[in-house]
């Protein structure tokens, strides 16, 4: 049965196609022939062998006809049947499309990627070599822009570099994929927070937590936005308390908002303690809200 951190990982490329071939162009130095569509295909690639072949991901590339097909592996472990049945995925899809096809490899361990990308002898000088992508071929996305315009690639490279010796990097990565998730859906934004916190090292989740919200947290114009239109809704809301009271109430809103994103609906209890909160606890909450694995982590002694 696949494990959790391979259907999470498949679910980076399925929620978005565009990524596989932006990694093989970009990460893999691969030449793509130009299209202007990507489908996702059916992932069965059996013909008329008995043999049931079934891939992680298939897709493919469009130009009024499929142009490229590329299958995505994700492999989190060595297994050594995989450079048997890789060759005959290849195969079938490219007699299916009538079109190139590619194997892309994906896996969050060297030593898996050392062996995955080994040359499969098929016998009588021929030769299958599948593109491999392990943890130091993902792009390392510091920049929030580029982050929140391909937020899985941003979930990938902290995924990918959360644990590096440069604690000060993995964390400004790690920062910017979080930033990138906040503007998704609930549904993908809490799992793409769970990923990113899952993958780093005890020392950047820490540095993570030490960020000051008042000075760095909401620098980038995207946090900025949400953090202003959090503070508004207070104004509005509390023009009769005064000004103070309408900050107060602005970012309670705001945290009200982003603990829905990490831990779903809250009760009307939580609720209630937030608006009650002080603006000092609420920052506070802030800060702790990116690295925390529970809702009550977050909510700490508000």
């Amino acid at each position: 049965m696949p494990s959790q951190l391979h259907e999470a990982l498949l679910q980076l490329f399925r929620n978005r196609p565009a990524l596989a071939p932006e990694l093989l162009r970009e990460a893999l130095r691969q030449e793509l022939p130009d299209y202007s569509e990507i489908r996702v295909d059916s992932a069965d690639l059996t013909q008329a062998q008995p043999t049931e072949y079934r891939a992680d991901l298939v897709m493919q590339l469009v130009e009024d006809a499929p142009v490229l097909g590329i299958i995505v592996e994700v492999q989190l472990s060595k297994f050594w049947r995989k450079p048997y049945a890789w060759p005959a995925y290849v195969a079938n899809l490219r007699a299916r499309l009538n079109c190139p096809v590619c194997l892309l490899v994906v896996t969050p361990r060297e030593s898996v990627a050392r062996w995955a990308a080994k040359r499969v002898h098929l016998g009588a000088g021929n030769w299958f070599a599948p593109l491999v992508l392990g943890p130091s071929g993902v792009p390392e996305v510091t920049d929030e822009e580029r982050a929140r315009a391909d937020p899985e690639l941003a979930v990938l490279s902290a995924m990918a570099h959360g644990r590096i010796a440069d604690i000060e990097k993995s964390t400004r990565i790690a920062h910017a994929a979080q930033i990138a998730s906040l503007a998704l859906d609930d549904d993908r934004a809490r799992l793409y927070f769970d990923l990113i916190l899952s993958s780093l090292s005890e020392a950047a989740r820490r540095a993570l937590q030490t960020m000051d919200p008042a000075t760095y947290e909401y620098q980038s114009e995207f946090c900025r936005g949400l953090f202003a239109q959090g503070v508004a809704q207070g104004v509005a809301q509390g023009m009769e308390q005064g000004r103070e009271n309408g900050e107060r109430s602005g970012r309670a809103a705001f945290a009200t908002r982003q603990l829905t994103f990490r831990f779903g609906p809250l009760s009307a209890e939580i609720q209630n303690r937030l608006a009650a909160a002080s603006i000092n606890e609420l920052d506070a909450l802030a800060e702790r809200l990116l690295v925390a694995r529970t809702l009550q982590e977050a909510l700490g002694p508000i």
